[in-house]
């Protein structure tokens, strides 16, 4: 794995030194995060992303019960997993490990997740 110093010297040369957008980071492999919070910004926000998604398909598609909580927990933790392990190739480390970063926005994903799919899930299969 290269070091961060070594990725922020070699992404400021190739922009020029022009700072990039938070979201043109996020959806780049392995961009080069200046600032702690930022990247954890994004996982917050990702987070929120997949919880409405997956709310909106969990209400249209009448699942139930804990097998549905219990595949969103596994689809939102592995999801970000991927994303910052895999594709963003991040330090762990770094953002205080792992577990850290699994949890990060994980409560108020799963509380929205639980509001959208009670919303659609209502309006939909409620006799």
């Amino acid at each position: 794995m290269m070091s961060s110093s070594k990725r922020k010297e070699e992404s400021q040369l190739a922009n020029g030194g022009v700072k990039q957008s938070t979201w043109s980071k996020a959806l780049s492999s392995n961009a080069v995060w200046d600032e702690k919070d930022e990247f954890l910004d994004v996982i917050y926000w990702l987070r929120q992303i997949i919880a409405v998604i997956l709310g909106l398909i969990w209400g249209v598609a009448p699942l139930k019960g804990f097998l549905g909580i219990a595949i969103f927990c596994i689809i939102n933790a592995g999801v970000l997993y991927v994303y910052f392990s895999s594709f963003q190739q991040i330090d762990e480390e770094e953002y205080g490990g792992t577990w850290e970063l699994t949890k990060e926005g994980f409560m108020t994903s799963f509380a929205l997740f639980l509001v959208v799919w009670i919303i659609f899930y209502t309006a939909l299969h409620y006799d």
